[in-house]
């Protein structure tokens, strides 16, 4: 049953659409259900409905909710996607109009940085080569060409950057890649100068639908605005109090954007929260009035009030972890609930330490959200590279990495020279490999081994013509020696086995993504897309994360640790002016709790071996006072809540010896 406002959002299809939908308000049932409704009511065929979310994970769960809605046809025909996986849907039908051959490669970050440091004529050190790949992404992100970037730069390190970012978009175009800021300016470029292809991209998209859309950022709006037109048949959900992400180029100004750009624009807001217990909103709301509001809303709740707000003022940071430990495991016992209904947030990934330390002494399971993702490791890039390369034989950068993996005897120096004569002749390193006058330059044990190099791919390539993508990958593993390879160099059985079980795993993944014809390098470049919290599966665990990674999670308790002045609210925002960014990161937090919430903070610190003195964060001063129990100055509430504590602590070390 949907509520007024909801109903409103859902049914108002005349022009552009504003929701702002506070946190819990069930803005993805307003989206799913907007969609049933566009089909069933107006006649749209789904083919020409695009719903765009920001995670892999979020786009399955909307088709998944669509498909109980609309016939099983009509859910197929949907275009549901991330930004960049419609960007590059655009890229795969547009190729020539964009400057790029069919079967183009996408490039991921090691790869960006990897040619950042072959182009840099002065030796870089790590951090000064992705400071440089991120000013070059945050060029792109804002829409900016190379020629264009050159025009606006002023001082030497922007013109030292925008000069950077012309020799890297040569590679590119020489490997015939992509990265993945260029799956959005890419397709803005060519529906800007394309008259043409605009007029056919919005007849193809006939209706928009934009999730999270105060996380766009100045490409991914210039996109929104190809593609609606002047008739603004656009939903664009968000929530200008959940904007945590202007460090990565979201542009919260998109949202007073709109207005400007469509007039016309309708702002509905989604105010009553299913989530939360009433204490929890009337103190999220209570500190996110503190921040300027274009559309002031007020969230509200038919939940129950909810136990106060507990805050814990620990003497340091080990004794903070303690406690939040203790909590959680006799909230567990009093509640009877599982390990999975409790998260611990934090700012900074460093926090953790202390807190692993802490539950692995209590034996409780949790899971390390921003651990190495499954498609970082190592022998997953390896065979991806070796599908990238049979997919995109001018894909230089997955040359690199497979030309001496497993081991082939060739050297850097052979390397280099290829290189040089590849650039020369205006080659890839792949081509340049076949060439006889190219091997007759290199010593005979690296020109012998090239072209056994180059005979095997073209021996994959022709079965990557007859075979599916999965069983491609055990191809690639046998006629590579790669998984012989890898079992040799395991230190231990167990490492052996974890590395192999992750190439059968990414076997697994394509047999499951497989779909009729798709070649692997089309796959393999899905596959890029994908995020780290798309393939999280904690189990029953503690769930441990940032504040910027629980954003759209929810949970039964939240524990919200390190709430001082320098930590929450971050130094570093602060010196940036970035303050009421810090408030929307507690505001997050603060909502993704259904039932209890504990604040913690620690007074004293140790920094570079030196004890230093903490001041307890100003949003705790923020929240009223009249919902917060502060541990230590309401002795008969302590009193209680201490022997409580101690009764489940007994009664879990009874259990332990009774293990």
């Amino acid at each position: 049953m949907l509520n007024p406002q909801q109903r409103a959002a859902v049914e108002y299809c005349d022009g552009p659409l504003l929701v702002l939908a506070g946190a819990g308000s069930g803005k993805t049932r307003v989206i799913t259900e907007k969609i049933a409704h566009l089909i069933a009511r107006h006649g749209l065929a789904p083919a020409k409905i695009a719903a765009i979310t920001f995670t892999n994970k979020a786009a399955r769960e909307m088709r998944e909710r669509v498909a109980k809605l609309v016939k099983a046809e009509a859910a197929e025909a949907l275009t549901v996607c991330t930004f960049h996986a419609l960007g590059l849907k655009f890229l795969q039908l547009e190729h020539a109009r964009a400057g790029l051959r069919r079967g183009f490669s996408v490039l991921d970050a090691d790869d960006g940085e990897a040619i950042l440091k072959d182009l840099a004529v002065k030796a870089r050190k790590p951090d000064e080569l992705a400071a440089l790949r991120h000013l070059i992404g945050r060029l792109k992100n804002e829409g900016l060409s190379p020629e264009q970037a050159l025009a606006r730069a002023r001082s030497p390190g922007e013109q030292d950057a925008a000069a950077m970012y012309a020799l890297y978009q040569q590679r590119l175009a020489t490997f015939n890649a992509v990265d993945f800021d260029d799956l959005i300016r890419l397709p803005v470029a060519v529906l800007s100068e394309d008259a043409e292809a605009r007029a056919a991209w919005r007849e193809r998209l006939r209706y928009l639908l934009v999730d999270e859309y105060q996380d766009t950022n100045t490409a991914q709006y210039a996109l929104l605005k190809l593609l609606a037109g002047e008739r603004g048949a656009f939903t664009a959900v968000g929530d200008d109090d959940q904007s945590i992400y202007a460090w990565r180029g979201a542009n919260p100004q998109n949202l007073d954007q709109l207005g400007r750009d469509w007039p016309a624009l309708r702002v509905i807001k989604l105010e009553q929260n299913y989530r939360c217990a009433r204490r929890i909103l009337r103190a999220a709301n209570a500190l996110i009035a503190h921040n300027a509001h274009l559309h002031a809303k007020k969230l509200w709740s038919e939940h129950a009030e909810g136990p106060p707000i507990r805050v814990l003022e620990c003497r340091d940071g080990e004794h903070e972890a303690e406690r939040v430990a203790a909590g959680l495991v006799h909230l567990a016992e009093k509640l009877k609930a599982r390990w999975h209904e409790f998260a611990i947030l934090y700012r900074g990934n460093h926090q953790a330490r202390a807190l692993e330390k802490a539950l692995r002494l209590a034996r409780v399971p949790y899971h390390l959200t921003g651990a190495l993702s499954f498609l970082d490791r190592g022998e997953v890039k390896d065979v991806l590279a070796y599908l990238r390369l049979l997919a995109n034989p001018a894909d230089d950068a997955a040359f690199l990495r497979v030309v001496n993996v497993p081991k082939r005897e060739i050297g850097q120096t052979s390397l280099e020279k290829l290189a040089e004569l590849a650039r020369a002749r205006h080659l890839s390193l792949l081509e340049a490999a076949r060439s006889d006058a190219a091997l007759k330059q290199l010593a005979p044990r690296p020109a012998s081994a090239l072209a056994g190099f180059v005979a095997l791919l073209d021996e994959l390539r022709r079965e990557a013509e007859r075979l599916p993508a999965a069983e491609l990958v055990e191809t690639v593993l046998a006629r590579t020696r790669y998984a012989e390879a890898l079992a040799q160099q395991a230190p231990d059985a167990a490492t052996r086995e974890r590395r192999l079980g992750n190439l059968r795993e990414l076997a697994d993944w394509f047999r499951a993504m497989q779909k009729d014809g798709a070649r692997a390098g089309d796959l393999a470049a899905q596959l890029a897309l994908l995020t780290h919290a798309d393939r999280d599966d904690p189990g029953n665990a503690v769930r441990m994360m940032t504040l910027h990674a629980a954003k759209g999670l929810e949970f039964r308790c939240v524990f919200i640790v390190g709430l001082e002045e320098g930590t929450l609210p971050h130094e570093g925002a602060l010196d940036e002016g970035r303050l009421e960014e810090e408030r929307r990161l507690m505001y997050v937090g603060i909502t993704r709790a259904k039932e209890h919430l504990v604040l913690s903070w620690a007074a004293r610190a140790r920094r570079y071996g030196e004890v230093l003195a903490n001041e307890p964060s100003r949003f705790l001063k923020e929240l009223p006072a009249g919902d917060l129990h502060w541990e230590g100055r309401d002795p008969q509430a302590d009193a209680a809540v201490k022997k409580e504590t101690a009764d489940s602590h007994l009664a879990r070390l009874a259990a332990l010896l009774a293990d």
